[in-house]
């Protein structure tokens, strides 16, 4: 059975009939049509829906084909434009196609004509929509290698997201900003039975809470000022894959109460609207505040986060892992020296140093922002302590001086050092020895 969905088109023309005979045409040829009587009115179609193609009058009273062309390519980039013109102004329909628009086709309409121009131009359009998709399923590949950690805490993290992800149940992504809660999400995501569908993000804390309840649930025309257009929601966008709710302690009670049905019951109903609508999503969380403390103190529902807290995924903050500090350095080095064309291959011990000794209250983000500053101020092929952001370089560096007293015997410097050096990596023998350039071994022999 054929799921794909059928190729949606907008008439756009003052002509009644014209218009009626064109609907009748491509309803046969299999697409879902819509039309506009007006220039002003498409616009309106447009912001509300989309349309892999617009078929549109070149003269109307009031906005006419060229400027209704002008708009679509600022609304809608991706969507294909067909111009249809009467012999007389053939000029300008070429100069159509210069400001963009796909084809041109005469009146009086020849049905193969038009069908098959019309048919192209979605064909260029579904092209366009399907390498977006490929360059989205990129970079989310890419942003889930920058899952990167081999201490035993991420490790810890990867075990999880391979057990969770062939389930269906809920998930909470639990940890500081910074530290990956959303490319744990993909991760989940794309080792799911749902990969093929859709992977929605919206972040709870970015939106108004007075749009925040149309953006996830949707709403009908007219359900309040603006709403020219009936607008599909994040959960309905989602349907068949999986929705990642970032930041969803910042939940509104009233919107919270909503969550908590579709979780229960899979249903809602779109903002100013009676139908009840069904989706099949899968919903993961993420917050960097406790949700149990707010729950107890009413700021949060209690049931709500029990249903969000089937399974919760603790993300530790980069302080905690300093072990992963190299090797993560490394692959941000790889990336941005490859993105910025640059000859950078290594960072010095000096600065591989200071980025160990830094807190990162940045977590993650904040060491690949680190780089990436290092990498374009960077003059050879190496990062030095100069080419890292003051911030890093002063904080680290007021860690890392030993104040030794002349006269103090070599073995107890020897001692002080081992020790403030095991400071600074919070314990890790390895990483302290890596540090010193002794042997691990050696580490346990002088201790």
């Amino acid at each position: 059975m054929d799921t794909a969905p059928r190729p949606r088109l907008l008439v756009v023309d003052d002509d009644a009939a014209a218009v009626e005979s064109l609907r009748e045409i491509f309803d046969r040829e299999g697409f879902v049509v819509r039309t506009a009587p007006s220039g002003e009115e498409a616009v309106e179609a447009l912001r509300g829906d989309e349309f892999g193609v617009v078929l549109a009058d070149l003269r109307m009273p009031g906005m006419d084909g060229m400027d209704l062309l002008r708009a679509v390519k600022a609304l809608r980039p991706d969507t294909e434009v067909v111009i249809m013109t009467a012999f007389g102004t053939i000029e300008r329909a070429v100069e159509a196609m210069r400001e963009g628009a796909y084809d041109f086709v005469t009146k009086p309409l020849k049905r193969p004509l038009v069908v098959r121009s019309v048919t192209r131009a979605y064909e260029k359009a579904s092209l366009k929509a399907e390498n977006q998709a490929l360059r989205a399923e990129l970079e989310a590949v890419t942003g889930e290698r920058n899952l990167v950690g081999t201490s035993a805490a991420m490790r810890r993290v990867h075990d999880t997201i391979t057990q969770v992800a062939q389930a269906s149940t809920t998930v909470l992504v639990l940890g500081e900003s910074g530290t990956g809660k959303e490319l744990v999400a993909r991760a989940i995501h794309r080792r799911s039975r749902r990969s093929r569908g859709p992977f929605v993000a919206i972040n709870c804390a970015a939106i108004p809470v007075t749009l925040l309840e149309s953006e996830l649930f949707g709403h009908e025309r007219g359900a309040f000022t603006g709403a020219f257009a009936r607008r599909e929601g994040r959960f309905k966008m989602a349907d068949g894959g999986t929705l990642f709710l970032d930041e969803v302690a910042e939940l509104d009670p009233l919107i919270q109460a909503k969550l908590l049905r579709v979780l229960q019951e899979g249903e809602f109903e779109r903002l100013g609207g009676t139908q009840t609508l069904r989706v099949d999503v899968r919903v993961l969380a993420s917050t960097n505040k406790n949700l149990l403390e707010l729950s107890r103190t009413g700021r949060f529902r209690e049931d709500l986060f029990y249903r969000l807290n089937v399974i919760s995924i603790m993300l530790p903050s980069l302080r905690e892992r300093t072990d992963d500090i190299p090797l993560l350095a490394q692959h941000f080095l790889s990336r941005f020296a490859e993105k910025n064309r640059k000859e950078v291959r290594t960072i010095s011990r000096e600065a591989m140093e200071l980025l160990i000794a830094h807190d990162w209250p940045g977590n993650v983000r904040e060491l690949e922002n680190t780089i990436e500053h290092a990498v374009v101020l960077s003059r050879g092929d190496t990062i030095r302590v100069d080419d890292l952001p003051d911030l890093v370089a002063s904080d680290a560096s007021a860690k890392q001086y030993l104040t030794i007293q002349l006269g103090t015997p070599l073995d107890e410097i020897e001692q002080q050092v081992i020790q403030q050096t095991l400071r600074l990596t919070r314990g890790n023998k390895r990483l302290a020895a890596q540090l010193l350039g002794i042997a691990t071994r050696t580490i346990y022999r002088k201790l």
